[in-house]
């Protein structure tokens, strides 16, 4: 299976602590590097940033366009109706990327997973499929596309969970965000919520709390379990 080529930037010498963030439909590796500045809990420790490229194909509901993408989309109802065997080839190739990070002597507990749209859509079945304890998963404007699928990892039951989606999102309906939230509590797990007003985006709001979970879950102040 081929490597993902990522963007990486490291906020501190000898990073103890990864955050694998990947990006959405038709971005690039770029799309959030301008937060890593923002984020105060990688400047109270050296973090190591991934953020992968997506590989370009052909995406159906754009009329068959090629543009980076983790999957195709066939359909955009309100379930989304996905190729799910793709989706799972990119959860694998970023999953190869967690596996790289602890052959650098980065423990799997000091790494975050955590995507934008469809990037959040794999970290979903990345996070909680991946066979060893992660510190914790974040989902922005996403939605759980592999929920009735999933093969779980028992080693993150009860992994802490942020989600953030906006109240105006045309894009992925807040509907989604919050379907996910429901089949999370289900399936064992506490995710926190957060609503922001606004469209398909990330805001400052959000950055700050995303901000203040991942230095919890680096500091070991998340409830696992």
């Amino acid at each position: 299976m081929s490597s993902l080529e990522s963007l990486i930037i490291e906020t501190g010498e000898n990073p103890d602590a990864s955050v694998i963030w990947l990006h959405g439909l038709g971005a690039s590796g770029h799309d959030f590097e301008p937060l890593v500045p923002e984020l105060a809990f990688a400047r109270e420790h050296a973090v190591r940033f991934i953020f992968p490229h997506a590989p370009e194909m052909p995406v159906t509901v754009n009329g068959g366009m090629r543009m980076p993408a983790w999957y195709d989309i066939l359909a955009m109802n309100i379930d989304r109706e996905v190729d799910e065997k793709q989706l799972r080839v990119s959860a694998e190739q970023a999953g190869r990327l967690i596996d790289q990070e602890r052959e650098k002597g980065i423990a799997p507990e000091r790494i975050l997973v955590g995507g934008f749209s469809q990037g959040g859509a794999v970290a979903y079945e990345l996070a909680l499929s991946y066979p060893q304890r992660l510190a914790g998963l974040f989902a922005l404007s996403t939605y759980y596309a592999t929920a009735g699928s999933i093969q779980r990892s028992p080693a993150n039951e009860g992994l802490p969970v942020f989600i953030g989606h906006g109240s105006h999102d045309p894009i992925v309906p807040e509907a989604l965000g919050r379907a996910a939230v429901t089949t999370l509590e289900q399936q064992g797990y506490q995710p926190e919520y957060h609503r922001y007003g606004m469209e398909h985006s990330v805001c400052l709001e959000e950055v700050r709390d995303l901000d203040a979970f991942c230095s919890r879950c680096l500091s070991g102040g998340v409830a696992q379990g």
